[in-house]
């Protein structure tokens, strides 16, 4: 099985439907470039995208697979979903690993079991909670993901979740990734020094339209777009 290093960064080459960078080819690029820069991995939506990605580099990827309904379990929900991106060559699969029904009604526990047996990757469970972290680890998850945290709950977090990148650390026996809202240096270094054993991060290396709007935000009013020459 590939996996990842201890202490890597992951870049998500993702990208949103109706975005200028919408494309595979251009992720593929992304994903290149962010080898360039370092990374020790990449995470990728989508066979279409992955096998473009797959094609330029040869460092691990994580894959996940969209589909269905986005307000639900939609990140690999399926056994079929998960088989389609290793079939598209990913190392490594994610899936949502929450406590909220799965599409199919089966346990989380049945789809790892089946990735495990039939695809020979190693799996990566995207929580939201320190109770589904665990859960999902009881599982046969291979690794915890701090995900989906603050997206399941209707909150709106402004940073990474470090305290939950802490808790899972000391709760699950298995490495913890973290991922979500990680924007800086500072925020790197605060999740590693909570105990993740990697780290992922997305829009703020591979979105610059929510690189533009995060910064824009910071400008004061008067240097609106309007009033600069």
């Amino acid at each position: 099985m590939t996996s990842l290093s201890p202490d890597s960064l992951v870049v998500s080459c993702q990208s949103i439907p109706g975005d200028p960078f919408d494309s595979a080819e251009l992720m593929a690029l992304m994903a290149r470039a962010a080898e360039l820069g370092g990374a020790g991995g990449i995470r990728a939506n989508g066979p279409e995208h992955l096998t473009a990605i797959r094609a330029v580099t040869a460092l691990p990827i994580i894959g996940i697979h969209k589909v269905g309904d986005p307000s639900g379990v939609f990140i690999t929900p399926t056994f079929e979903s998960a088989a389609a991106v290793a079939a598209a060559g990913a190392d490594l699969i994610a899936l949502d690993g929450t406590l909220r029904p799965r599409p199919d009604g089966r346990p989380l526990r049945y789809q790892i079991d089946r990735i495990h047996a039939e695809l020979g990757v190693p799996v990566v469970a995207d929580v939201d909670t320190l109770a589904a972290g665990v859960a999902a680890r009881e599982a046969g998850a291979d690794f915890v993901a701090t995900t989906l945290s603050g997206y399941t709950d209707g909150s709106t977090p402004t940073g990474p979740d470090v305290d939950l990148v802490r808790r899972l650390a000391t709760a699950v026996d298995c490495p913890v990734v973290a991922e979500g809202r990680i924007r800086t240096p500072h925020d790197v270094r605060a999740v590693c020094d909570a105990g993740a054993y990697a780290v992922v991060v997305g829009s703020a290396i591979t979105n610059p339209t929510d690189i533009t709007t995060h910064l824009a935000s910071a400008l004061p009013p008067k240097w609106s777009t309007r009033s600069r020459p």
